[in-house]
């Protein structure tokens, strides 16, 4: 695809005079390979959470920006992801979430795999009754593993192999939270699953998703009931090179709604009602509360279609308790209130995404930092990616 990389320049131009990515980057399905490429496969991107394959045994097929992958727990309790396709003739091997009693079988010649990925039976390959052929050695067509880590319950993926160490990846998250969470011990957190999970489909493309949770200033006129409880004169601007978002110093749920949960150890206590809510490029929305967290992984469906999947986090002794039933119901209820009423804004920016008359927008010199940092960490991402390929 031959791309007028002046288009990609603009966006990195000062917020005074930058414009946002060019529309076929929201409509067109050359430009979603080119993303695919260029922002998802070269650094490490969210599949799923942990919590999705929850015993050994489990299996779950995930879309990320058009790849098929299969996240599964092995018997020795190890997760892994792996390509969803079998090594024969490419089916892919699993198309819903289950929880099998032995091996991963290919449903259209029976080739069969071990949950480490290992190539175990050829059925009929040589013939009839001849399970083996000269020159198919299994231990060379076993499934291609992914390199993956897990961190706060969720899965990362790096599909090349480049995308360096995953701790470099987060240094400066870290940095930025260590006041909040000096320990830097997310993995602490545990999951709810059950009563704090959600996911939702959107009729628009994954980084308007994106964008819209990278700013406040929507509040008053999106989030009326979110705004009496944290207003858009208490937030401020989170801006960094590989995230961005925006922060509240007055985030009262819990008053607002008359619960009260355990804090995060170390939480300053002059900082009690402070939240941040951050994009981790490219598809993590992360929030930090002092009683609760969240995650919510976007999975790119094509070029105009995104998945949101939302999991809450409390502390230890928190979920699944009945004495914290209706605080972690409020946390729920909140959310789900708030990230609904975000639909129909995203879903409206898609469709004007579709008229020449727009040219990708006007930025906020004070409001909108945070997503022009998202627009040009995109822009570079490509322009890299276009150097790389010459």
């Amino acid at each position: 695809m031959n791309i007028p990389l002046v288009d990609l320049d603009r966006v990195q131009d000062s917020i005074e005079n930058a414009r946002g990515m060019p529309n076929r980057y929201y409509t067109d399905l050359d430009a979603y390979a080119e993303e695919r490429d260029a922002l998802f496969a070269d650094q490490w991107a969210c599949a799923a959470f942990a919590s999705d394959v929850p015993e050994p045994g489990c299996v779950y097929p995930v879309q990320l920006a058009g790849m098929p992958l299969l996240v599964v727990r092995d018997k020795q309790d190890t997760i892994r992801v792996f390509h969803n396709v079998c090594s024969h003739r490419g089916v892919k091997l699993a198309e819903q979430p289950e929880k099998l009693a032995g091996m991963l079988c290919c449903p259209y010649h029976s080739w069969t795999y071990d949950l480490t990925g290992k190539l175990i039976a050829t059925p009929h390959v040589g013939g009839v009754g001849q399970h083996k052929v000269e020159g198919l050695a299994c231990e060379e067509h076993g499934l291609k593993e992914i390199r993956s880590t897990i961190w706060m319950g969720l899965i990362f993926v790096d599909l090349t192999g480049k995308a360096g160490e995953f701790e470099d990846r987060l240094a400066a998250l870290y940095a930025r939270w260590d006041e909040f969470f000096p320990s830097r011990q997310y993995d602490m957190l545990e999951a709810d699953p059950e009563s704090g999970s959600w996911e939702l489909e959107l009729n628009c493309n994954w980084k308007l998703a994106v964008e819209n949770y990278c700013e406040a200033y929507h509040l008053p006129w999106i989030h009326p009931a979110l705004n009496t409880y944290s207003k858009l004169e208490d937030h401020y601007n989170i801006v960094d090179e590989s995230f961005s978002g925006q922060g509240s110093h007055a985030y009262r749920l819990s008053d607002f709604e008359g619960y009260k949960l355990p804090t995060l150890p170390g939480w300053p206590e002059s900082r009690q009602q402070n939240a941040e809510y951050i994009s981790l490029y490219p598809n993590v929305l992360l929030g930090l509360q002092a009683d609760h967290a969240f995650a919510m992984i976007l999975l790119p469906q094509g070029p105009e279609k995104t998945i949101e999947r939302l999991r809450l986090y409390y502390m230890p002794g928190v979920v699944g308790q009945s004495e914290t039933a209706t605080a972690r119901q409020s946390v729920l209820d909140a959310w789900q209130e708030v990230f609904t009423e975000d639909v129909g804004v995203v879903e409206a920016m898609q469709r004007g995404r579709h008229s020449p008359g727009f040219d990708g927008g006007k930025f906020s010199p004070v409001m909108d930092p945070p997503t022009h940092a998202f627009h040009k960490w995109v822009a570079k991402k490509l322009q890299q990616h276009h150097e790389d390929a010459r």
